[in-house]
């Protein structure tokens, strides 16, 4: 699942970063803003058109993020990543 598929208020761990290509300077961004594996994060908030921007938490910092970056985000469910 990716970030941008998550509903609301549902806390997830962060798996990767996608690079969508050689040394994407999205995803580096995404990974020095705090999106590295392991990392709990949660969708707070959706915009009101189109559901863009999002608002994402990590740990205490929050970030706008469109929903195309929000894609590059694999996560996993806490759950899930509890029982591993």
């Amino acid at each position: 699942m990716t970030l941008s598929e998550l509903p609301p208020r549902t806390p997830v761990i962060v798996e990767s970063v996608d690079d969508s290509q050689p040394n994407d300077p999205i995803a580096r961004r995404l990974r020095e803003l705090g999106f590295v594996a392991g990392e709990r994060v949660e969708v707070v908030a959706r915009g009101p058109f189109g559901a863009e921007p999002l608002l994402v938490q990590v740990g205490y910092t929050r970030f706008a993020l469109r929903r195309a970056e929000a894609a590059r985000v694999r996560v996993v469910a806490v759950a899930a990543e509890a029982a591993a």
